[in-house]
């Protein structure tokens, strides 16, 4: 839908056309740039319910556009968290190398899928992370264990994998794997996980994009307005209090589980 208007500038008549959905997607993609942020996941836990429910796409399609939004955010916040929590870079090769290993093979084989299988697994995996997050014990001031490199390669695999498969979960997955297997703090996890996801969405959205499974004039304007926000998501998730970022994470999870499984149940 196309806004037609005018305006007068020294007696002249100036006609503007404002296309109304590209607008609607700057600021969607704002909002979802400042999540993206704030939990340090680029957006596509909340942008693929959004196509799929909002805008009638199929899972697989989805996963694809809301990549196109997820890999600037990534590599964005992955920047502004080592700005503000520098880790090694040892230990940032070590889970992205692994995660970006699995990602291409996952992707395709994602693809191939039934679209409500797809649709399935995805809704159950969000789930099933939102329970696991809200039962774990916060970890208790001073208490952040060494950081265990011989690990962080199985994380990297396992985030690959879900990053692959359904076009997220890569933070999703790594996030509660760090902070609760390997006890390392929520800002701690949450760069990681970045490190581990920036690489490898590229590498999904590749493999995505040559099935055919993106749309490029939905998720761009996305990704513009993400870019706009997401600096500061990162900046907020240094000032709230650790119980306060896992029980929003874990509340955000479940509401987005829930969400996509009833629009599935209504739309048969």
């Amino acid at each position: 839908m196309k806004v037609r208007g005018s305006v007068f500038e020294g007696g002249t008549r100036m006609d503007f056309v404002v296309d109304a959905h590209m607008g609607l997607a700057l600021v969607v993609g704002a909002g979802l740039g400042f999540f993206g942020g704030l939990f340090g996941i680029g957006g596509g836990i909340l942008a693929i319910p959004l196509f799929v429910l909002g805008f009638g796409m199929e899972q697989a399609l989805a996963q694809g556009t809301a990549l196109v939004l997820m890999v600037p955010n990534l590599l964005v916040g992955w920047w502004r968290y080592q700005q503000r929590q520098p880790m090694p870079w040892r230990a940032q090769a070590a889970i992205a190398g692994s995660a970006t290993l699995v990602t291409w093979g996952m992707a395709h084989f994602a693809t191939q899928l039934d679209p409500l299988v797809l649709r399935g697994v995805f809704c159950v995996f969000l789930l099933a992370l939102a329970i696991r997050l809200w039962r774990a014990a916060p970890a208790a001031a001073g208490a952040e264990k060494p950081l265990a490199l011989r690990w962080l390669p199985v994380v990297g695999a396992a985030g690959g994998c879900s990053m692959g498969l359904l076009g997220i979960g890569g933070g999703l997955l790594a996030t509660p794997l760090l902070a609760g297997w390997l006890g390392q703090r929520q800002a701690v996890a949450q760069g990681l996980s970045l490190a581990l996801v920036a690489p490898s969405s590229a590498v999904a959205l590749a493999a995505y994009a040559s099935a055919g499974h993106v749309d490029w004039s939905r998720g761009l304007p996305m990704a513009v307005g993400g870019l706009a926000t997401v600096s500061a998501g990162v900046a907020w998730a240094h000032r709230l209090p650790e119980r306060r970022m896992r029980t929003a994470f874990a509340a955000m999870l479940g509401v987005t589980a829930l969400w996509l499984g009833v629009g599935r149940w209504l739309m048969g």
